[in-house]
């Protein structure tokens, strides 16, 4: 799983939104960014996390975060997904994982007695210049926000 540590570097990555528009680590110079990696979109926890994001936003803003949320779902998955609940802020639409292995959170997982490879549920908190601030993978769904503002 992710060897990113904090003090580490924030990977360069590049990817495109829910509208196709591209989105790369140096767009957020000056600001400190959260992105946030999720399994698939219009699931419960992925869903409640992005929510509790949702609803804070005017608290990230306030403190010059801006919020980008990744998962391997298809540009239209994540435009419904975007839609269909208010978000704010832009959804990669990851499906070459270029970004996931980026930041190392693709990796075996185990459900209900199966293994199979998916997405880790990590959030990272960059600094201004691109530094890694935080690294949260023990993600509370419904008070994220509060891991992230703490």
């Amino acid at each position: 799983m992710t060897t990113l540590k904090i003090g580490d570097q924030a990977p360069q990555f590049s990817g495109v939104d829910q509208d196709g528009k591209s989105h790369q680590l140096t767009d957020y110079k000056g600001k400190k960014l959260v992105v946030f990696f999720y399994p698939k979109a219009n699931t419960p926890g992925c869903t409640a996390e992005a929510c509790d994001l949702r609803d804070n936003f005017e608290r990230f803003q306030a403190n010059n975060y801006a919020l980008l949320g990744v998962s391997a779902d298809a540009q239209k998955a994540q435009a419904k997904f975007k839609e269909k609940y208010d978000f704010q802020f832009p959804l990669l639409a990851d499906e070459d994982k270029s970004v996931i292995q980026a930041f190392g959170v693709w990796g075996p997982k185990k459900f209900m007695g199966k293994e199979y490879d998916g997405i880790h549920r990590t959030t990272f908190v960059i600094d201004e210049n691109g530094i890694i601030k935080d690294v949260i993978s023990e993600v509370k769904t419904k008070a994220h926000a509060a891991q992230i503002l703490k």
